[in-house]
């Protein structure tokens, strides 16, 4: 029994062939838009590239990049089959195509719906590669002077103004790094050198943070140095007063950054799936449709169209057995029963042939 069965008469047909050109070609623009949010999302992820780890985070990119130029393709072939669709002669050269067609569809609508979701996914590797990106990146940050890590400082300070953050959890991961390069430490100043005494790996660690991490919001001077030190400050308690420092951590400002596009291209992403999914629906009604009226032979008449010609446990179950055949295609299965084949068949009796020989003489 067909599942979700509709009749539809010579002037139903024609309009949805033409319904169905027109939404083809919106769907070249929804293939373009994903193709754009991709980029897009690409872009903004190599805008911080230093401040994140390698890792897989640009599959969501390239996925959505992929997808959308796929879209591109397969609605433009789509619209040229509907608009000819409205002709059942024209129809004829498209009859062995639009299944193909339509499977392929059905895969590229399943790869928007795996890439929507994977926008909402993504955010466990992402956290993950920033926190390890930044923590490098604040590691390096005073080596000012070594080639390939010299525009680190930079990164680093404009990342905490633009996104009003210090740090990568938090301000106090400044304290464990020594940030301030050598270069700048007065070593003949005692100070210093017991400072870098008491540290096991001799580092130069302060409570401080460096100045991009000053609220400029903040009524008062800004306090980097000496922070949990409430005497080194008139009118100061640490634990009390609120600091006039960034407090949120960067690598919780660019996952919130990060995860707000991707949640936005996520929903744009579902939209246009369901979107593709009523074009795909619409197409296979179509294809049942003028399929039908070709077996009837009135082309004029009343068709009926559907989106399976069986139950879904029945097509399940047809598909189940094709793959299952299709795994035995190559290999050769001896069925009970049955001689070889090879046995009975007759060989050529070419009879005996007197072959007159002749000696070779020995030689003297």
């Amino acid at each position: 029994m067909a599942v979700l069965k509709v009749k539809f008469t010579k002037t139903k047909r024609d309009k949805l062939a033409q319904i169905l050109w027109i939404l083809n070609w919106v769907s070249v623009v929804s293939g373009i838009i994903l193709f754009s949010l991709g980029l897009f999302l690409k872009i903004e992820i190599k805008k911080r590239n230093e401040v994140m780890a390698k890792g897989d985070i640009n599959s969501v990119p390239n996925m959505l990049i992929s997808v959308g130029v796929i879209a591109c393709i397969i609605n433009f072939v789509g619209g040229k089959i509907c608009y000819d669709c409205s002709d059942a002669n024209k129809f004829s050269r498209w009859k062995l195509v639009m299944l193909p067609y339509i499977v392929c569809t059905f895969c590229f609508t399943f790869c928007i719906l795996v890439g929507a979701l994977m926008c909402y996914t993504m955010r466990n590797e992402l956290e993950e590669s920033l926190y390890l990106g930044l923590r490098d990146a604040m590691k390096f940050y005073k080596d000012t002077d070594i080639p390939g890590r010299c525009f680190l400082k930079k990164t680093v300070d404009m990342l905490q103004i633009g996104f009003r953050c210090c740090g990568n959890n938090g301000f106090r991961d400044w304290f464990e790094i020594q940030w301030v390069s050598p270069r700048y430490l007065n070593m003949a100043s005692k100070e210093v050198l017991d400072r870098l005494k008491s540290n096991v790996d001799g580092k130069f660690l302060v409570d401080g943070v460096p100045f991009s991490c000053c609220n400029p919001s903040s009524p008062r001077p800004c306090i980097q140095y000496q922070l949990t030190n409430n005497s080194a400050h008139y009118n100061y308690d640490f634990l009390t007063e609120e600091l006039n420092i960034w407090v949120k951590g960067c690598r919780e400002a660019l996952l919130d950054h990060y995860t707000a596009i991707m949640r936005s291209i996520g929903i744009t992403a579902l939209l246009i799936w369901l979107f593709e999914l009523s074009v795909l629906i619409g197409v296979r009604y179509l294809q049942t449709a003028m399929k039908n009226v070709l077996l009837l032979g009135d082309l004029e008449g009343e068709s009926d169209g559907w989106l399976l010609e069986n139950s879904f446990v029945e097509t399940a179950k047809y598909n189940i057995s094709i793959i299952k055949n299709l795994g035995k295609a190559n290999q050769i299965s001896t069925v009970s029963g049955m001689s070889d084949p090879n046995i009975d068949v007759q060989s050529t009796n070419c009879g005996k042939t007197n072959v007159t020989t002749k000696s070779i003489p020995a030689a003297s």
